[in-house]
């Protein structure tokens, strides 16, 4: 009889090192994960994992054991000041994860009654935003981003259209100036991919805290405003905190979740460009390459033996949303039609809050670049696309594409093809509104 051959570590994983913890970073790691994600299910429903070097954690890659941490708020917590390796002093200060992890006093940290305040601010300030005029912002955001670009017949669908929309929408939507939208998307940026993380995340909140201070002075109709006057009576750091993570999940996840449909439907013949399958394909893609895909981080309360092995108080548990949404045991479930059972939005009392502006904002911006390039398809073979570095979040470095060039967009006011804006580019961190001219130039575009 032949004996079960032992599953082989992917390339550059050093998992036969002492300990046997398998890399979530790096450049194999992020061409390959499901092959990392394959191999960490033979060691069960849970894995040593590290996230960064000298940081370690145990990983839920199975389903049914995802969702019973998810959901056991007694056992399990979110505050990372139980995290115990952080504590005794063995992660490094500058540690690129460390942004991430660390405790803030925002929603995702936090437990019970706070937890409850925070969260119910968030939601009731996102039930005011409006359906239609979400619509109508990122199809005039969309057809702002596609005129730049129509009458190339070219462009990187990542760098210059899904990197950027969200930017725009959120500036809209939480009030923004363009000066502080650059410097909040190049903070978030920088914090997801791990590079230059401390330096991106100062920059994150000193524009956070402009904003804030900005809307204390002049609130507007928008979420910032709403949530600095809702009941709940947020103070000024805690506007910034949550601030900060509604816009650095939101637009961070919302890029992925673009640009990964849009590789699905130019990847796959099935999808066709047909209108109605767009949301097939944002399923599809939750369930399969997940914006965010190694996250939701809790810790034991106290020493607890959980999916057959023993965790000590303050030990970092993560959830693999993509290894437990392509997982053998939910193979069935997907296919009797149970669409929407993935994980890709989180779930219990620490779900995303956004997922259905998210939702909305993407199917609305990859609908109507579809309709107004119908031909647009790849230039470079799929196997030679990059994907970003780091273990929390999934998204393509560039999207090349063609299509046949077309006239661009006309804004409100009857723009002409010859007074299209020169496109946007990346703010550095520190320039001048005036020297950026990105929000001004979207505006003149509607007025034109």
């Amino acid at each position: 009889m032949d004996q079960p051959t032992a599953p082989v570590p992917p390339p550059g994983c050093p998992a036969h090192q002492p300990g046997g913890r398998v890399p979530l970073y790096g450049p194999e790691f992020a061409a390959d994960p499901e092959a990392y994600y394959s191999y960490l299910r033979h060691h069960g429903p849970t894995a040593p994992v590290e996230l960064a070097p000298g940081v370690d954690a145990t990983l839920v890659t199975d389903y049914a054991t995802a969702l019973q941490l998810l959901q056991d708020s007694g056992t399990f917590r979110k505050d990372a000041r139980r995290w115990r390796d952080l504590n005794e002093g063995r992660i490094a200060p500058d540690s690129p994860v460390l942004p991430l992890l660390a405790y803030r006093p925002n929603c995702m940290f936090t437990d019970g009654a706070d937890h409850l305040r925070l969260r119910q601010a968030i939601t009731d300030s996102f039930a005011r935003v409006d359906s239609l005029r979400l619509s109508h912002s990122t199809e005039r955001i969309s057809d702002f981003l596609i005129a730049q670009f129509s009458e190339r017949g070219s462009a990187d669908l990542i760098g210059n259209y899904a990197r950027q929309l969200p930017l725009f929408v959120f500036n809209e939507l939480f009030g923004c100036t363009a000066d502080i939208g650059d410097r909040v998307f190049f903070g978030i940026s920088g914090m997801f991919d791990g590079v230059n993380a401390e330096k991106a995340t100062e920059v994150l909140f000193q524009a956070v805290g402009e904003l804030v201070a900005l809307k204390r002075q002049r609130p507007g109709d928008d979420v910032t405003s709403w949530l600095m006057q809702h009941h709940a009576g947020l103070s000024d750091e805690e506007m910034v905190h949550q601030l900060s993570l509604l816009l650095g999940a939101g637009a961070e996840a919302l890029v992925n979740l673009i640009g990964n449909t849009l590789h699905r439907i130019l990847t796959h013949d099935r999808y066709a460009h047909e209108g109605g399958l767009i949301e097939e394909a944002m399923d599809d893609t939750l369930w399969e390459n997940p914006p965010m895909t190694n996250y939701a981080p809790h810790y034991p309360v106290s020493d607890v033996e959980f999916a057959g092995q023993k965790f000590a108080a303050g030990d970092l548990l993560l959830i693999s949303f993509a290894a437990a949404n392509t997982g053998p045991a939910l193979s069935a479930a997907r296919k009797a039609g149970s669409n929407r059972a993935h994980l890709a939005w989180s779930a219990g009392p620490h779900a995303c809050p956004s997922k259905d502006p998210a939702r909305h904002i993407a199917v609305t911006a990859i609908e109507n670049l579809l309709n107004r390039l119908p031909d647009v398809e790849i230039t470079v073979p799929e196997d030679s696309l990059t994907w970003r570095p780091g273990p929390f979040s999934r998204g393509l470095v560039t999207l090349p594409a063609r299509f046949t060039p077309v006239a661009p967009a006309r804004g409100p006011g009857r723009q002409s093809g010859a007074q299209a804006q020169a496109a946007p580019e990346p703010v550095a961190p520190g320039r001048r509104p005036e020297q950026a001219g990105v929000w001004s130039k979207f505006l003149t575009w509607l007025t034109r």
